[in-house]
């Protein structure tokens, strides 16, 4: 048996927030909505067009927002398919007030990349020149 990563869920504290976030930069689009009769607690699954069937997030509403902790690293990464690309992302979030790590070079495998902080206040990277995805 060989399991195969599907989705990351997430609890989030401003459910409508994530959502346009993740829309506006990282471009995923709504697969599923659901909100359960018993609870209220709204979910949504969310995937790159034309990926839905092999990765998505899942967001959760009424979670907490995460607090920052120092040298925390911990991310969600997404790669971008050049160094320009990470820059138009970090000038966006640094005008947006979300710009988190200011864009780099680091030594292969990490590549060109810079961070930025969702609503919930989980990390997202945006990268290129890493060994996964279109920079690679």
């Amino acid at each position: 048996m060989r399991p195969t990563l599907t989705h990351i869920a997430l609890h989030v504290c401003d459910l409508e927030a994530s959502i346009a976030f993740y829309r506006d930069y990282c471009r995923l689009e709504v697969t599923h909505d659901r909100t359960d009769a018993s609870t209220g607690t709204r979910v949504v699954w969310m995937a790159e067009p034309g990926r839905e069937r092999d990765f998505i997030l899942v967001f959760i509403s009424g979670g907490p927002e995460r607090p920052a902790l120092e040298r925390d690293f911990a991310h969600l990464g997404f790669a971008l398919a050049s160094k320009d690309e990470v820059d138009i992302v970090a000038e966006r979030a640094r005008t947006a007030g979300c710009l988190v790590w200011e864009p780099r070079q680091e030594p292969y495998p990490v590549g060109y990349y810079c961070g930025l902080k969702d609503p919930a206040g989980q990390f997202v990277e945006f990268s290129y020149g890493q060994p996964l995805g279109p920079g690679a």
